[in-house]
């Protein structure tokens, strides 16, 4: 590993739900050394289960802040023990999962905020004007929320609070030795910025907690270079004085920098759930989704969109309808034609994100709702039905296919080619695979090449031109464009039927 450590590199950083992990990517964007710790494996005495302390209330859930702090000494110190050559670093950058700094620090995945939640969307006049705001309706692991509960709970914890900060403003903190500010992109997952300013919100700042502004800071263009790395990190590891530290952002824009999406593309993750990543110059906020500022292009935009019923289902109809194989499944998909002769679906084993439906809804080609179908139309009433989906929630948030779209896919149901058909030819654009298990990481090593290139003065894309390429999946089939097109209306017309039915709050 040393010859490949001595050259001339990025770090890029990711402090995780369960993991911190680093890569370094030379100047040549090729990864030449990486490694991780483990939070349950490696620091058993914080007592974490899946990197998290889990409240009885069951919806409290807090990290301790000095594990993340202890994993980032292991892992410095295993770099050093390898001889990896840290004057060769010219700049280092990273991504962090989304909550805010106490000595045990709530996460992504606290719920326990709903009241606090209702009265921000209360005071800046309902859900869909704090969509368009800042980007999102008021979401529980959103930092805003969890600041309010905390000044409710403990004011004077709050009032004595010199400095509150995001994981990744955190840990950029602790690579500067001094406070690291906030960038747009993950800043804008906080329902506290807004998008389109660009800066915070007095009405949802005035609504959270007092005197806020001055403990968040003022927030950066995400390609930023915020200082050098502290004194302490070139005696100790002999950094070079020089190496610079890029603003540190979340973990989602860090990867759509990571797969390298331009204007126009779509990254669909295929796995426990589905989740979309969009690339957007005109934004459509809505009361479901995320719309965050773009990482490395600050007048665009990027959108998130997640569905809970992902592979688990797949693998539910492929027991059912595909005898348990995965082979049968895909002759199935081969055997139908598209559109399914007029037969759509709807498969919800658990309560939706996108939209909010449980259960499974099936349709013949009258719109009449039927009990079942056959194995083989089941199977591509459920894989275009979760494509359509995907389709005509991201247009809910301004999306448009254009000419040179590509699709991103990765995740474990991207290596079924058949299905991989069928998200080409509902979206009409060809479907590239690649590698990305570190791509936050690998993100956040490609934006500090950004910033050190200029940030907004250079076009991200340039930085990377030079990184491996993705390999092409699927491109659409002759005459798909008019299939879907028409059929993706009456998908629409059907789900906010079966909303409608169900009473979902966002009908």
């Amino acid at each position: 590993m040393g010859e490949h450590t001595a050259r001339r590199c990025c770090l890029g950083w990711d402090f995780s739900t369960q993991q911190v992990k680093v890569v370094a990517v030379d100047t040549e964007m090729n990864i030449c050394y990486e490694d991780s710790v483990q939070f349950d494996r490696d620091l058993p005495e914080f007592g974490t289960q899946g990197g998290v302390h889990v409240h009885k209330d069951r919806l409290t859930v807090t990290s301790p802040v000095l594990m993340w702090v202890q994993a980032l000494d292991i892992i410095l110190e295993k770099m050093k023990a390898s001889g990896f050559d840290f004057s060769q670093v010219l700049a280092l950058s990273g991504a962090g999962q989304a909550c805010f700094t106490l000595g045990d620090c709530p996460v992504w995945m606290d719920s326990s905020t709903t009241a606090q939640c209702r009265h921000l969307e209360a005071a800046v006049g309902g859900a869909q004007v704090l969509s368009c705001l800042t980007g999102s309706r008021a979401y529980e692991r959103f930092t805003g929320n969890q600041i309010a509960k905390i000044y409710q709970q403990n004011p004077e914890a709050y009032l004595r609070t010199e400095r509150i900060s995001l994981v990744s403003s955190f840990a950029a903190s602790l690579f500067l030795g001094s406070y690291s500010p906030i960038d747009y992109s993950d800043g804008s997952g906080m329902n506290l910025l807004q998008i389109q300013e660009k800066v915070w919100s007095q009405a949802c700042l005035s609504a959270c907690a007092p005197h806020l502004e001055e403990k968040l800071g003022s927030p950066v263009p995400s390609c930023s270079v915020v200082g050098a790395i502290s004194s302490y990190y070139i005696q100790r590891y002999g950094f070079a004085p020089g190496c610079r530290v890029v603003a540190f952002t979340g973990d989602n824009p860090a990867s759509l920098a990571g797969m390298r999406l331009e204007e126009g593309d779509i990254a669909v993750s295929l796995g426990t759930s589905d989740t979309l990543f969009l690339w957007l110059r005109e934004p459509l906020p809505a009361l479901e989704g995320h719309v965050f500022c773009n990482p490395v292009e600050p007048q665009h935009y990027m959108a998130l969109l997640c569905f809970k019923n992902g592979s688990l289902m797949r693998e539910k109809i492929r027991d059912e309808s595909a005898s348990h194989s995965w082979s049968e499944f895909s002759k199935a998909l081969q055997s139908t034609e598209m559109g399914n002769s007029g037969n759509l679906g709807f498969y919800f084993d658990v309560m939706e994100i996108t939209p909010e439906i449980i259960g499974c809804h099936r349709f013949n080609a009258e719109n009449h709702e039927v009990p079942a179908f056959p194995g083989d139309v089941e199977i591509r009433a459920l894989i275009e039905g979760q494509f359509m989906a995907k389709r005509i929630h991201a247009e809910g948030l301004g999306y448009r296919v254009m000419p040179k779209t590509k699709i991103l896919a990765t995740g474990g149901a991207s290596c079924n080619k058949d299905i991989l058909q069928v998200l080409a030819d509902v979206f009409g654009a060809p479907v590239y695979v690649m590698d990305t298990s570190s791509s936050a990481c690998v993100g956040s090593a490609y934006r500090a090449f950004h910033g050190l290139a200029g940030g907004t003065d250079m076009a991200f894309s340039e930085v990377v031109k030079s990184a491996p390429k993705p390999r092409l999946a699927a491109t659409p089939t002759p005459g798909a464009s008019e299939v879907y097109e028409a059929l993706l209306p009456r998908y629409a017309r059907l789900e906010q039927k079966i909303l409608s039915q169900t009473g979902s709050p966002l009908k």
